[in-house]
């Protein structure tokens, strides 16, 4: 991932989607992981070409620059990102602390609580995040079938 795709990605807006706290259970169900806004950043090969088509979608643009070879569109409660040259394979993108519309929540679980969870799980991590600090910051795993997933959280460590 060429460095820059990592500050273009961290303005990537993401689809709401608030799971239950890793620490919550429900009857017969394993607990799930707050991940954050979900949306998949996708390496296109023409980005007007891509814009055109995701519009006959439906798909507006909320975000973005085209100059830059990158665009974010929405389509209701569904975020795609359009990026030109800037990583070869699409990636799933998790927002911790984000709503769709950048609204920085008050309480979410931290993308180093998450990187600790995935790793206690022995989980390989691709880059990971320091821990030591509380500010913004992401990381990146591959799941079995080497897609990339992205933990970019653009907000500080929420206070608990």
């Amino acid at each position: 991932m060429k460095a820059t795709t990592a500050l273009i990605l961290a303005l990537t807006l993401a689809t709401f989607g608030r799971a239950i706290p890793a620490s919550a259970t429900r009857s017969g169900e394993e607990a799930t992981m707050e991940l954050g806004n979900f949306s998949v950043s996708l390496a296109v090969k023409d980005i007007h070409a891509s814009k055109a088509f995701y519009g006959k979608l439906g798909f507006r643009k909320v975000g973005g620059n085209i100059d830059q070879n990158w665009l974010i569109l929405q389509n209701e409660g569904t975020t795609i990102g359009l990026f030109q040259g800037m990583f070869e394979n699409n990636i799933l993108t998790f927002n911790p602390g984000w709503t769709k519309d950048q609204e920085t929540l008050d309480d979410f679980l931290d993308v180093r609580e998450i990187q600790a969870s995935l790793k206690e799980q022995g989980i390989e991590l691709t880059t990971e995040a320091d821990e030591s600090t509380d500010g913004p910051t992401s990381f990146v795993l591959a799941d079995p079938d080497g897609n990339t997933i992205l933990f970019d959280q653009h907000v500080p460590r929420p206070a608990r």
